[in-house]
């Protein structure tokens, strides 16, 4: 009947094999243990950095120079005489009027402001 002995002998071997698996669904439990797992449960609220509501370029008179602001939303602000120029921070006191910091201050987030002195708009 069959050419190969042991090609008999191995299928029904496979599907006696196979009529014994069990046919309930296993369950699997990923990360049962968690070496961090504390640390994490006692770990601080992360908080998220503030985010830019909105940049602006001002140009400003007399001397016709040009300043970059962006405002974020945590009542802050950087200012940069150049594009490229490294951000000096500025903050509201109490989240109110103007933005200042390191000797430089801007008057508010509007397309008219006054920039280190300066008349300044968008």
């Amino acid at each position: 009947m069959y050419k190969h002995p042991y090609l008999a002998a191995a299928t029904t071997a496979a599907l006696l094999a196979l009529g014994a698996c069990n046919r309930e669904p296993e369950t699997v439990t990923i990360n049962e243990y968690d070496p961090q797992a504390a640390a994490l449960a006692n770990a601080a609220p992360v908080e998220l950095p503030p985010a830019i509501t909105v940049s602006r370029t001002y140009r400003c008179a007399p001397d016709n120079s040009l300043v970059y602001v962006d405002f974020y939303n945590n009542n802050t602000a950087t200012i940069r005489t150049t594009q490229e120029g490294i951000p000096t921070p500025l903050s509201q006191t109490g989240g109110t009027g103007p933005y200042a910091g390191s000797g430089q201050s801007v008057s508010t987030n509007a397309t008219r402001a006054t920039i280190n002195g300066k008349s300044c708009h968008t």
